[in-house]
């Protein structure tokens, strides 16, 4: 079975070898996971990606993979053993989910009932009462409704009922190596230059190495001078995460052409709005943060900063000190934010979001505010018209 999983990954252009796969395969005879989803999420990882740059492949890759399976009798048997199923369930349970599925007669039911149904189902379900599937009324499967039950495949909630949820996902980096569909944003950002010749001479100057051999005499003078780049410096926020995730695609389109535009740029990660720290790897936000004001002292206030986001959020997390959803912020967002266009001379924020939705009010309205209006849907023209205010 693991080797439709591992072929999978291959497919998913994750440069994944043979002798990786034996690897993984050999510690998971060693129980270095067992009984828990997320620990062989992380070790199958570990083993078949050796660059960050393909966490987000492999992502795609496991989620795929581990939603396409049609046999409920191999899902049973070998994803979700009754140890793992229980471990899942259980770990986190507070005493409100506890009293929910006592309509059902407690956690152990509710669990051998599941088990029921998957070994007796042979077939995919649509709606009704009893069995796992898609619509209905049933307390296992997507889609449908129940007061109580177990969500399975389902991207987002609906009633925002379901005692758990089978399936986790993480914020994830951007993927840089994406080439295709980006030839559009490349030519929008190249509004944004300012050439200069920089490092060692290496190139011919033709019209300097003409005009100094006729003076000397015709003998040749040969006159090189560097290479010319362009020398926009660019810092770039992306929002990651939530009501983001729908905007990965275009979002990493941006961040490819961007890499390859700009010689000197710098990223960096925020989840709906900037506050005292960001990151700039996901899976270790928690624990490598930089400091806002770090940030402030390293970078010269001739950097062009874009922030990439919805904006879509509570007011009060722009606002209100405490507002953030996953830590408390000792200063507002609103502060932090103005600190940065203080400093640096100019700012623009691109939103994915369509121009017609934007209104004036809420956190849209508050954040165009702070960016003096100078925010643009993520469209070609808009990108233009942004880098047309940055080179200004």
């Amino acid at each position: 079975m693991l080797i439709d999983f591992f072929l999978e990954v291959r497919r998913a252009k994750v440069p994944a070898s043979l002798r990786e796969f034996l690897d993984l395969l050999e510690a998971l005879q060693n129980r270095l996971a067992f009984a828990n989803m997320e620990e062989f999420y992380y070790l199958s990882r570990l083993c078949l990606v050796k660059d960050e740059r393909h966490f987000d492949k492999f992502d795609r890759a496991f989620d795929a993979y581990f939603k396409g399976i049609e046999n409920l009798d191999d899902l049973m048997a070998a994803l979700i053993p009754e140890d793992w199923l229980r471990a899942e369930f259980e770990k986190q349970l507070t005493d409100e989910e506890k009293a929910k599925i006592d309509s059902l007669g407690g956690l152990e039911e509710l669990i051998e009932a599941f088990k029921k149904r998957m070994e007796e189902q042979k077939e995919r379900h649509q709606g009704g009462n009893k069995w796992i599937g898609t619509g209905g009324t049933s307390p296992f499967g997507a889609n449908g409704y129940n007061p109580e039950g177990f969500r399975i495949g389902q991207k987002d909630g609906r009633q925002g009922r379901a005692v758990k949820v089978w399936e986790k996902r993480e914020y994830k980096d951007l993927d840089d190596s994406i080439t295709l569909g980006i030839r559009n944003i490349k030519v929008a950002l190249r509004r944004l230059r300012k050439f200069a010749r920089q490092g060692a001479a290496d190139q011919l100057d033709m019209d300097d190495t003409i005009r100094s051999t006729a003076r000397n005499a015709g003998y040749l003078d040969l006159k090189m001078v560097p290479e010319r780049h362009n020398a926009v410096k660019v810092l770039i926020f992306f929002d990651v995460g939530g009501s983001m995730d729908p905007h990965i695609r275009v979002c990493e389109e941006l961040f490819s052409a961007a890499r390859l535009e700009f010689k000197h740029m710098e990223y960096f990660y925020f989840h709906n709005f900037v506050y005292e720290s960001l990151w700039k790897s996901n899976i270790r936000r928690m624990n490598e943060t930089t400091p806002t004001w770090d940030l402030l002292h390293k970078y010269t206030p001739d950097y062009k900063v874009i922030f990439v986001g919805d904006a879509t959020m509570a007011p009060y997390e722009i606002s209100h000190p405490g507002g953030s959803i996953e830590h408390w912020n000792e200063e507002a967002g609103a502060t932090w934010f103005q600190r940065i266009s203080e400093h640096f001379r100019k700012v623009v924020w691109l939103n994915p979001l369509p121009e017609n939705y934007w209104g004036s009010g809420g956190s849209l309205g508050m954040t165009r505010q702070l960016v003096n209006n100078h925010m643009y849907p993520l469209t070609i023209d808009g990108l233009e018209s942004a880098m047309r205010h940055l080179s200004k």
